[in-house]
């Protein structure tokens, strides 16, 4: 069932019209992909096509890397105007664009310093075009086994014989919340995002979905107003917070939930095109 957050203007009266709707942004997943079914379903294919029909251009919006999205884009017949990977840290299009922010050198050394102290603590270090694990371990593969098909392939690396010599835009150590503020407090500028309860995605603290977002509004000259996003996990929070309208999926989590104008249904009954025709952007 579709619920108005109880935190939003009453009803939807002041929210953007969604008519003037010129973007839409999609997390990956949980919310084009089922974590029941590992794909997409096809009534949310029929609202990406709708959407492009209507002028609207859509974006992957994502913590995902750019190497880590093909296991699942390759699976959707729609070509998207654009990527937000990395929880907003690598953006780029098919015509050759690229915005991208990494994480400090000196805060990837701290951080995989405090791994070398922790060396049960298994990561992913996520580089443009390379993802690799420092180790694996039971709960890694626990998670890789929750994504089904569309998990990417794991590499395992040395961490100490990359920093240095390849920007790394992310880390995702799997931590406790506890874990993540300690090592928070130990970096110049790093935050940690996270969808997944296991484990916390480490970015720059001024890095985050909405930046990426920005640097396509910049490139198009849109304004939020003109912006619409769908999530389900709490990395996706500031992204929901931030679009003129911002959507939950039914399966999302409570950040993502609190975060919404609007939470709609889950991603296998149709929450994506429910909304879209909801807010009269279909």
């Amino acid at each position: 069932m579709t619920t108005i957050n109880a935190d939003a203007a009453a009803g939807t009266a002041g929210l953007p019209d969604g008519r003037d709707i010129r973007a839409a942004f999609f997390d990956i997943d949980g919310t084009l992909t089922s974590f029941v079914t590992h794909v997409v379903p096809d009534s949310t294919v029929e609202a990406l096509h709708r959407l492009q029909e209507r002028g609207v251009k859509v974006f992957i919006c994502t913590g995902r890397a750019p190497s880590h999205m093909a296991v699942v884009l390759d699976t959707i017949p729609v070509r998207f105007d654009g990527i937000v990977g990395l929880n907003g840290q690598y953006c780029f299009d098919d015509s050759g664009y690229v915005e991208s922010s990494s994480l400090d050198p000196d805060d990837v050394r701290t951080i995989s310093a405090w791994l070398d102290a922790h060396p049960d603590v298994v990561a992913n270090f996520c580089e443009r075009d390379y993802v690799y694990f420092n180790q694996v371990t039971d709960a890694m593969r626990a998670t890789w086994e929750s994504l089904g098909k569309t998990a990417p392939k794991v590499f395992v690396d040395d961490p100490h014989a990359r920093i240095g010599d390849h920007a790394t835009f992310q880390v995702s150590p799997y931590v406790s919340v506890e874990q993540e503020r300690e090592i928070e407090s130990l970096c110049r500028n790093v935050k940690g995002v996270r969808w997944h309860p296991d484990f916390t995605d480490l970015i720059p603290a001024d890095g985050g979905k909405p930046e990426g977002m920005k640097r396509f509004m910049r490139r198009y000259g849109w304004t939020r107003e003109q912006t619409i996003a769908f999530g389900d996990g709490g990395n996706d929070a500031t992204m929901l917070e931030f679009a003129g309208i911002g959507v939950a999926m039914g399966n999302a989590t409570e950040p993502a939930r609190r975060a919404a104008d609007y939470v709609t249904d889950d991603v296998d009954h149709d929450g994506i095109l429910n909304a879209l025709t909801h807010f009269g952007v279909l």
